[in-house]
């Protein structure tokens, strides 16, 4: 079928695209570490593939080093540095094990000693050390999770209850340079926000944190209350940051991969905030309205979508997007809508986002599998692999966002 024969094209040619080898050799040109100490550390979805390009890249070996990622995302030894992998987007023991293994590693730093910091989207999970217990702490990310609170809105709350978050980190590696690599994953670049921002200064302040809490009736204990009322560093005159990737490049290098398909791209926006369910009707929209049409037309749009968790199913933002799209772009034979994360992982599954056409609603309806239903069950994943639907891409070595795309070929005349 040729929509889902350009989708994978698609999505392929723009993964490669957005992979931090490059842009982390770019970071560490004409850079030299030759005084001191240097030590790595290197968190998030993407720690060990931006780990295994500084090491190739620098000149001089890290002293000691850790690679903290997601189960599944390391591929192998990366010279002498520690591998670790642990809970996303919960954090776990291994989390908490492992972040303390990284402070055990960067205490003690002077003047002339460096920090090389890796930092990625997922961060916020995998590099912590709470303050409050971990069972709460898990419980409180995962009432987080479920309420349809945005990125933004969940690290100015996880910043406050963390001993490396919302520069301490940064802080703890004092009085040593930390020259920190970033691969962004939030519209916009907040630094204080991607990962919760362990090496850069916070904008947000507890007021703001007790807001959210508020928002979505969290449910805290006083611990963890007094937690949110802790202001985090505002000054910090240890680092050095440099944005290596984003959203941007992701939504360019798919829209590049459309044209070599045939068609004509337009990038809607890459700045896309709302319910997953929503940014699908919105896009099997824009199907419907550019139907009649004497070209192929890709739309795209990227960003970060949200689910408010109604059920307990099996499922992820892109795969609830996309099936929110199959109802609206039902009985329109030249049109499919797809959405896939960046990191290759969407939610708590092994898909990577999910493709629908004109013809996935009948499909399940033979099969009995009601969309409304599903959709309320946020059970997404069994219905889209039901009809052929997951996107499957393993863990991808990269993670800047999501992006999604309505596909529209020729009328024919």
């Amino acid at each position: 079928m040729k929509l889902r024969e350009d989708c994978d094209y698609i999505v392929r040619q723009a993964l490669a695209q957005v992979q931090p080898d490059q842009a982390v050799r770019r970071a560490l040109e004409n850079r030299s570490f030759d005084t001191g100490r240097l030590v790595l550390v290197a968190a998030g979805k993407a720690a060990w593939s931006m780990a295994q390009s500084a090491w190739g890249s620098l000149g001089r070996k890290p002293d000691c080093g850790i690679v903290i990622t997601k189960y599944g995302h390391s591929k192998g030894p990366v010279g002498t540095l520690e591998i670790w992998e642990a809970g996303h987007p919960v954090p776990d023991e291994n989390t908490f094990a492992a972040t303390r293994r990284a402070l055990t590693l960067t205490e003690g730093l002077t003047q002339e000693d460096t920090v090389l910091f890796l930092l990625s989207g997922g961060g916020s999970a995998l590099f912590e050390q709470p303050v409050i217990p971990g069972g709460e702490l898990e419980d409180i990310t995962r009432q987080l999770l479920a309420s349809g609170a945005d990125i933004v809105e969940i690290n100015t709350v996880r910043k406050r209850l963390s001993m490396v978050k919302g520069g301490r980190f940064a802080q703890h590696c004092a009085p040593a340079k930390v020259f920190s690599v970033v691969l962004s994953d939030i519209i916009g670049d907040p630094l204080d926000m991607i990962a919760s921002g362990p090496a850069f200064p916070d904008r947000s302040t507890c007021q703001q944190a007790l807001s959210v809490a508020a928002k979505y009736s969290l449910k805290l204990s006083p611990e963890a209350r007094a937690a949110l009322e802790r202001e985090t560093p505002k000054e910090l005159d240890n680092i050095e940051t440099q944005i290596t990737g984003s959203v941007r490049e992701l939504c360019a290098a798919a829209a590049a991969a459309c044209a070599q398909r045939g068609y004509r791209p337009v990038i809607l926006t890459d700045c896309l905030t709302c319910q997953a369910r929503e940014a699908g009707e919105f896009l099997a929209a824009i199907a419907r309205s550019h139907y009649d049409t004497d070209v192929p037309l890709a739309f795209l749009a990227g960003g970060e979508t949200v689910v408010q968790l109604t059920g307990s199913g099996k499922g992820g933002r892109n795969q609830e997007l996309a099936l929110s799209a199959a109802r609206g772009i039902a009985g329109l034979d030249r049109a499919a809508v797809f959405s896939v994360g960046s990191d290759g992982t969407d939610g708590p599954t092994d898909a990577a986002g999910g493709f629908v056409t004109g013809h996935t609603e009948e499909a399940l309806a033979r099969q009995d599998i009601s969309i409304f239903q599903t959709l309320r069950e946020n059970n997404a994943y069994p219905a889209l692999d039901a009809c052929g639907g997951l996107i499957m891409t393993g863990p991808t070595g990269t993670n800047v966002n999501d992006v999604a795309v309505v596909l529209i070929n020729a009328k024919e005349n």
